[in-house]
């Protein structure tokens, strides 16, 4: 026993209580990055293939780039987006792995499995310009490779999310 009279007695000794840290929502990134990769990857690929398609056609007209500065602004401006998109794995990896899922793999799949289906299908969405840019993109494969690389931007924010907490 202590002998200093201030002391509480051992059966009303205050427990020791640890501060729990604070767990902060992730729900909110999440859904910005998810909303997000939905609605921003579909726009930025759209612009990109269709100001690749004018350009295209532009070049093979007159073989010069600048006689269609539109073709330009329109790839620019789709490559900001996507950038935009695969900077959003820095809120949540899910954005730009949906976005990669669901605007680049998937139809990139479902060529494989059936191309004439989807061809005819590309055509009758996107019309003359952007289903000729459309369809030259799953054939060759970009729309495919586009996807796994959001997949990837989406995977490794997560992954040094992850990390740069444990340091």
């Amino acid at each position: 026993m202590s002998t200093n009279p201030y002391a509480l007695p051992p059966n009303e000794q205050p427990q020791a209580t640890y501060a729990q840290p604070r767990q902060d929502s992730r729900a909110v990134p999440r859904v910005l990055s998810a909303l997000g990769g939905v609605l921003l990857t579909p726009v930025a690929l759209g612009l990109v293939i269709y100001g690749g398609t004018r350009l295209q056609r532009t070049f093979a007209q007159s073989f010069t780039i600048g006689d269609d500065p539109l073709s330009l602004v329109l790839l620019f401006l789709g490559g900001l987006l996507l950038l935009g998109v695969a900077l959003l794995g820095a809120l949540s990896g899910i954005g730009p792995v949906i976005g990669g899922l669901v605007w680049g793999v998937i139809p990139g799949l479902t060529f494989l499995l059936g191309p004439r289906d989807v061809l005819s299908f590309f055509y009758d969405v996107g019309g003359r310009e952007f289903g000729v840019g459309l369809v030259t993109w799953v054939v060759m494969g970009a729309l495919f490779g586009s996807g796994f690389l959001l997949i990837g931007s989406g995977l490794v924010g997560t992954l040094t999310r992850r990390r740069s907490s444990r340091v």
